[in-house]
């Protein structure tokens, strides 16, 4: 494992995104918003992702859920990570009033951004695929197999340059980290069947239970947000 360049990627991902979302184009709610409110939705967006990541690992783990130790651990998962920023960037908006839809400058950024951090977990060495005998194959722990790591750089990249283009349209509006997102629930929920990952119910993985759940709420706002636009048009 190389845990340098782990880090790097990881580094460099949190930088590309900051940089994505300084010079997209902003909707104009947003703009409109207070910069102490903005400075709390990115906050809570940030923060809800970090601790979504990591909270399934601690809760199995058997540190303990108030030990550093658990916090700092190797492991986290982006199903997880997805949907604690989402969440907590609703509760933060309720908390201050912030009637405003901010997933849009949020979407573009995070797809860059797993792009990039997705190169960490391949020179790591983790979060790999099964054996396989396919011609791209790569070795992981003795043996060739799916590069489920490069899998997602396709994925986020082909994200990102599909909301790049939503976003140079102005298509979608207010829609695109929910596509995003319910896009990855599906991407995840396929891929997870080359994961090497144990099955947890009916023949699933707990990340592909993961996937749904996330999915489902995020089918059923989108649902009423595209009723509520139909209602004012």
């Amino acid at each position: 494992m190389d845990r340098a360049a782990y880090a790097a990627f990881m580094a460099l991902a949190l930088v590309t995104a900051l940089v994505v979302r300084r010079f997209i184009p902003k909707p104009a709610a947003y703009t409109e918003l207070p910069a102490w409110q903005r400075a709390v939705i990115g906050a809570a967006a940030f923060v809800g992702g970090v601790l979504g990541a990591k909270l399934p690992f601690v809760l199995t783990g058997e540190e303990g859920l108030f030990t550093g130790t658990a916090w700092l651990s190797d492991g986290k998962t982006i199903v997880a990570g997805f949907g604690g920023g989402y969440l907590a960037v609703e509760i933060a908006k309720l908390a201050i009033g912030a009637r405003a839809k901010t997933g849009d400058t949020f979407a573009l950024p995070l797809a860059c951004a797993m792009a990039v951090g997705r190169w960490g977990c391949f020179f790591n060495g983790c979060c790999y695929g099964t054996p396989t005998d396919l011609p791209w194959a790569v070795t992981f722990a003795g043996a060739a197999r799916h590069p489920t790591q490069l899998y997602e750089v396709l994925f986020h990249a082909a994200v990102a340059a599909t909301l790049f283009a939503l976003l140079r349209r102005r298509l979608l509006p207010r829609q695109h980290l929910k596509l995003y997102l319910l896009a990855y629930c599906a991407f995840r929920f396929a891929v997870e069947f080359v994961r090497p990952e144990p099955t947890w119910a009916m023949g699933l993985s707990v990340y592909q239970w993961a996937a749904l759940a996330l999915a489902l709420p995020l089918a059923v706002q989108w649902f009423f947000d595209a009723r509520s636009a139909g209602a004012r048009a």
